[in-house]
């Protein structure tokens, strides 16, 4: 028997949807502002499955994942089909006047009773700043972008 846990993190970003939307989609992107994403990898032959690998203090772990659910300028769903099992969406709110929300929901699995121990002693709160920290690195990429977008 396995649990999900699950992380929900987000961050308020300066830049418009439109401009926020593209830097995010772009998937392979992630590992400069995803610094536990060592890299993702669109499949050339199914752009809706990508190959990910989180490498950290040396452990190493990889994934299949699937887009299970794309709405523009929304949101992003995936789940994983090989490897670590994981899913989770990045969603995208507009706050007008060229600011966005974006909110991030990972979702894990660890097997029985150790992973819900681990979870509510350590491993959530490492998990959930270490994706916060993420976040905050993408807000200050895509205020980057935007302001080289507007030279």
């Amino acid at each position: 028997m396995s649990d999900w846990l699950e992380h929900t993190v987000q961050v308020e970003v300066p830049v418009s949807i439109e401009q926020v939307w593209a830097l995010w989609s772009d998937l392979e992107q992630m590992p400069l502002w995803m610094k536990w994403i060592d890299s993702v990898e669109i499949l050339p032959d199914n752009p809706k499955l990508s190959r990910w690998k989180l490498a950290s203090s040396g452990f190493e772990f990889s994934w299949l994942s699937r887009i299970v659910q794309v709405v523009p300028q929304q949101i992003i769903q995936w789940e994983s089909v090989d490897g670590l099992p994981n899913r989770g969406a990045i969603r995208f709110y507009d706050r007008s006047q060229g600011n966005s929300v974006v909110k991030l929901s990972v979702a894990y699995n660890i097997p029985g009773i150790i992973g819900k121990l681990m979870d509510g002693l350590f491993l959530g709160r490492i998990v959930e700043s270490t994706i916060q920290a993420d976040m905050e690195r993408f807000r200050n990429y895509a205020i980057e972008a935007d302001q080289k977008f507007k030279l």
